[in-house]
């Protein structure tokens, strides 16, 4: 509990003459904290590049929107993979770290991270045969 001081002194005399009485405020009814969308984006966008380390060379890094309504954001994350991989299991990992690190870190729940893989990056297998397909 806080006690809040309104400091409204009414005219002359003594500074206390007037002034209303301390008064206790419960927590819950001080006021919210809102973070922005853009915060969030950036924390996701964060914690999907450090899911991916190390991203496929010359790739971009992920990036990311979000939306905050209450006490929830819906997070949607572009990025670029290593083909081939398992872009099944890459994106369950983005997922699932985006998600722990978006409610650490701001302290909403996250109901939904859409993963949007956007490029693939052909890796080069050493001793593979380099083949034209027909």
């Amino acid at each position: 509990m806080i006690r809040v001081d309104d400091g409204n002194h009414s005219g002359g005399g003594r500074p206390d003459e007037g002034r209303r009485p301390l008064t206790t405020v419960a927590p819950g009814e001080r006021g919210a904290t809102r973070i922005a969308d853009r915060v969030v984006a950036k924390i996701a966008a964060q914690a999907a590049r450090e899911a991916l380390k190390p991203l496929p060379p010359d790739a971009m890094p992920p990036h990311a929107d979000a939306v905050v309504h209450r006490e929830a954001a819906h997070v949607r994350v572009g990025l670029e993979l290593e083909y081939p991989s398992d872009i099944g299991a890459r994106c369950a990992a983005v997922r699932r770290h985006v998600a722990q690190r978006v409610e650490a870190l701001a302290g909403v729940d996250v109901p939904e991270v859409a993963v949007l893989v956007e490029r693939l990056h052909l890796v080069h297998v050493p001793g593979a045969a380099q083949r034209r397909t027909r």
